[in-house]
């Protein structure tokens, strides 16, 4: 049986644009009438978006885009995440982890679409579902984790559909999908070996990549393996944060309260031993006493792009039997290790006591560290994540006489585990009392004395009075969370021919889905106990959630210029989440050879996940302290909220594709997606700003009023709405001239709305802003990418000038200082970004006429080495939007047997 999925000509124009690729998908050359009739009835085509197969000719009615592999490897693409982060409808994704954004999720990627959320995005393999990563974002989201997806090197393509999809997938497909499908039938073998340099610090990346297949009479057996190995870059390697964005009030050494209140800079010294003094009242106020601060810069501790390295393996067959039903299988694995650079030690959050007979307490009395265990002058404190993804898939696939039928199982899995050392809240304050040390007893030990010490938390330490490791050892210990995320699903469903019409046979597919999503996270012992003094702790978590679904979809091609599909879906989460049925109308008109319109409108439905209904985490975030002006990292502890109702929503697209004469492709469409009860973690700072002296949900250290932040408690909630709208503009042209081909292309996304309604900041106009202080994500109004391929003979090249429009930064007020609550002369502008990409490729094989082919690919991302706009927060820069790396030159040999 042979059941092709293959790419429209109009589809591949649109993907080739998205990347400003060389790609040539050349459109056919017109056809006789009948010769078009009997292309329709031979060939096939499956394409995402769709159950039911269409003829040759069809031209989707949503918005579909199709990038192949030459147009992944003409950017220079070492990872999925090179990928989507070059597109021009994806923003807010998380693929620069660091600490101050996505703490616990380091060498991770994910895609998002039209800004909706990591976890609003399908991501397909081969059609099948993907499970999601166990340890979710800062924002409590799991998302597919697209480093962890499949091997580069096996992949023949990715087919994003940029409008809603849930009336044919499920709740996941929100925003859209997107569908990465592996070579198929693949024969002989490849390697590939890719070095990638950095201009800034030890930063590095090298990839290796083999592939084999082997076809028979009725099948075809396939494997694929990846390695990847990226050196970090700290932030010490390429500084664009000031020091005072990276800097904590919280340093060693220290400050004191006083019973008073009033904070104490340490008396032995703060400059000289590296803090920084932050006076909060004229010296000499407190005879021989500073009142304020000594302040720690952290940031040089932490990196932009954490230590890697990725091992992935995947495997497929397939097997026609003589009864035309083709049975295929495949499995994939991933192992990938990261770590990323920290601080010292955390900031301590407990307002531990030094007592008055501290011998080295100069105040005569009991005072609170406000400080932490160690700073200036020690090594950082990694973060270490380690995960584990198994994905295997199998289905049955048949022919009938008016059409095809398959089912389907896929399961997957993925072991997360995230560690950092922390200090312990008890033990540290033992420490403090002189009862510090493994071997020492609180009850019978004497403070300072045989097996029990003191900590000394001031600079004396540094000099006269040093801390030993057996004192520093008995209050540290690392946090220690053990994740798992299962997804198996079911699958089955038949499309079949239902009558004739003008324009060719109706066609009908209908199926029924099962699937089963757990989560657990497994915490330590200690941090069930809410043990540690920053990341404090949380008990475990362990949920499930089944789904039964039935859907189908009606395509009717009216007569040769009009084709009309409708889909619907009812999907049951059961509880108190029940039941939808969300419909998709999607219709495309093809008024003459060169134009044609489309349009789509549908529902869509996201139930809370098992995380956000019975999870809960504690994360760490820079906010900004209205009652103190000054600029804190602090906790954010999140608890589930059971009460969530699941989201709604409405997207429709209208579109254009004109061609007004050969090899000129140009695609107009405008989107919008409506969103009611969405489903968002409370912003922080918008909690902060709403009601800074709430006591019980901003606690403080000292004064539990005016204090500073310590840590902020929020939940899950259903925000009122969100909607966003904007047009997408893809164009391509081919010209042949005696100098070679060459193909310039332009795509663009222009968003004209991006409106929340946020439960603590109210009513925002976010396009074109940061969205810092709500629960939006940052949203450049415009994103260009513009490109020129060339072709000749045996040379190819490639030129590519990536176009970020300016945003406002409301974190910040226009003068530079911090955004309190109103900024008179509005926010802070971040600048646009113009970076420029180049590649040369040269096809040795074919030069010297070998047998095998050997292709040699030099090139450069960013090759004038632009620095990402500067942003007054932590690392310096906007992790969502920008590229901290610089200028990276690379270089590809790839053998294929």
């Amino acid at each position: 049986m042979k059941l092709n999925t293959r790419k429209t000509a109009v589809a591949a124009y649109v993907g080739a644009a998205l990347l400003c690729s060389p790609m040539i998908a050349t459109a056919q050359e017109a056809d006789t009438e009948n010769e078009k009739e009997a292309k329709r009835d031979v060939e096939l085509i499956l394409v995402t978006g769709s159950f039911v197969r269409r003829s040759e000719n069809f031209e989707s009615p949503s918005p579909l885009a199709v990038v192949d592999s030459v147009a992944i490897d003409s950017i220079g693409a070492k990872n999925i995440a090179d990928i989507t982060q070059t597109l021009t409808i994806n923003t807010g994704a998380e693929n620069n982890p660091d600490a101050f954004t996505q703490n616990a999720t380091a060498g991770t990627s994910n895609i998002n679409l039209r800004g909706l959320g990591v976890a609003s995005t399908l991501v397909l393999l081969n059609n099948k579902r993907q499970v999601v990563t166990a340890q979710p974002t800062n924002q409590g989201l799991n998302f597919v984790d697209t480093s962890s997806l499949v091997p580069m090197i096996a992949i023949d393509r990715m087919e994003v559909v940029k409008d809603g999809a849930s009336a044919l997938y499920g709740s996941d497909a929100v925003a859209g999908v997107v569908n990465f499908i592996t070579k198929r039938n693949y024969d002989g073998a490849m390697i590939t070996a890719d070095y990638q340099d950095g201009a800034h610090g030890d930063n590095s990346e090298y990839v290796l990549q083999g592939l084999w297949g082997a076809s028979g009479d009725n099948g075809n057996v396939m494997a694929a393996i990846s390695y990847t190995n990226r050196s970090p870059l700290f932030i010490a390697d390429r500084r664009l944060s000031r020091p005072q964005d990276d800097t904590s009030a919280l340093g060693n050494p220290g400050s004191y309260f006083l019973p008073s209140g009033t904070p104490i800079i340490d008396p032995y010294g703060c400059e000289e031993f590296g803090g920084s003094q932050a006076l909060l009242a004229p010296s000499g106020t407190v005879p021989g006493l500073e009142v304020g601060f000594c302040q720690f810069d952290f940031g040089k501790f932490y990196s932009y792009v954490p230590d890697e390295s990725r091992l992935n393996t995947y495997v497929s067959a397939n097997y026609e039997f003589d009864n035309d039903i083709t049975w295929s299988a495949e499995f994939g694995m991933a192992r990938n290790r990261a770590e990323r650079g920290g601080a010292p030690s955390f900031p301590i959050l407990t307002s531990p006591i030094v007592p008055d007979y501290h011998p080295q307490n100069p105040f005569g009395t009991g005072v609170a560290f406000f400080g932490r265990a160690e700073g200036n002058g020690f090594a950082g404190d990694p973060a270490n994540t380690e995960s584990d993804t198994f994905r295997f898939s199998t289905n049955l696939q048949g022919v009938t006489d008016t059409g095809f039928w398959e089912v389907s199982y896929t399961r997957a899995v993925n072991d997360f585990m995230f560690q950092v050392p922390d200090v312990l809240n008890t033990e540290f304050q033992l420490a403090l009392f002189g009862f510090g040390g493994s071997d020492c007893n609180p009850v019978t030990g004497t403070p300072g004395a045989g097996s029990c010490e003191f900590f000394n938390p001031f600079s004396t330490s540094y000099t006269s009075a040093p801390n030993s490791e057996y004192v520093v050892d008995s209050f540290t210990a690392k946090q220690v969370i053990d994740s798992k995320s299962d997804l198996e699903v079911i699958e089955a469903f038949t499309s079949f021919d239902v009558f004739e019409m003008d324009g060719g046979f109706a066609a009908l597919a209908l199926g029924l889905q099962y699937r089963n999503q757990d989560l657990s996270m497994d915490y330590d012992a200690l941090s069930n106990q809410d043990s540690f003094t920053f990341v404090i702790g949380n008990p475990d978590i362990d949920g499930s959630q089944d789904v039964w679904a039935a859907f189908g979809e009606l395509a009717l091609p009216i007569n040769d210029q009009l084709d009309v599909q409708v889909a619907v879906r009812y999907e049951d989460y059961g509880g108190t989440i029940g039941s939808t049925v969300d419909p998709k109308l999607a219709v495309s008109y093809r008024a003459t050879d060169e134009f044609s319109l489309r349009g789509s409108i549908s529902t869509s439905f996201r139930a809370p996940t098992v995380f956000l209904a019975q999870g809960g985490a504690t994360t760490l975030q820079q906010l900004q302290d209205p009652v103190q002006g000054a600029t804190a990292f602090v906790a954010v502890r999140t608890e589930g909220n059971e009460d969530l109702k699941p989201e709604e929503s409405t997207a429709y697209n209208i579109g254009f594709s004109y061609e007004p004469f050969r090899d000129l492709s140009i695609e107009v469409d405008y989107w919008n997606f409506e969103f009611e009860d969405l489903i968002i973690q409370e912003n922080a700072q918008a909690v902060l700003n709403a009601d800074p002296t709430n006591t019980d949900r901003v606690l403080r250290a000292g004064d539990p009023l005016t204090g500073p932040v310590l840590q902020i408690n929020n939940t899950y909630v259903n925000a009122s709405s969100l909607e966003t709208s904007g047009v997408d503009f893809v164009a391509s042209y081919k010209l042949e001239s005696d100098a070679g081909v060459f193909t310039p292309s332009l795509n663009a996304t222009y968003i004209t709305k991006y409106d929340l309604s946020d439960p603590q900041a109210g009513s925002i106009d976010g396009a074109g802003r940061r969205n810092f202080n709500n629960i939006g994500t940052s949203s450049p109004e415009l994103r260009v990418n513009l490109g020129l391929g060339w072709k000749h003979d045996v040379h190819a090249a490639n030129l590519f000038v990536r176009y970020i429009s300016s945003y406002d930064d409301d974190q910040n007020c226009a003068d530079g200082t911090s955004n309190t609550g109103t900024c008179a002369g509005g926010f802070f502008e971040v600048d646009s970004m113009v970076t420029v990409d180049a590649q040369y490729n040269i096809d040795i094989g074919s030069m010297y006429d070998t047998e095998q082919s050997y292709v040699l690919t030099i090139g450069g991302i960013n090759l004038f080495d632009e620095e990402p706009p500067r942003l007054f927060t932590n690392s310096g820069f906007d992790s969502k939007v920008h590229d901290p790396r610089g200028r990276q030159i690379y270089a590809r040999l790839a053998v294929e047997f």
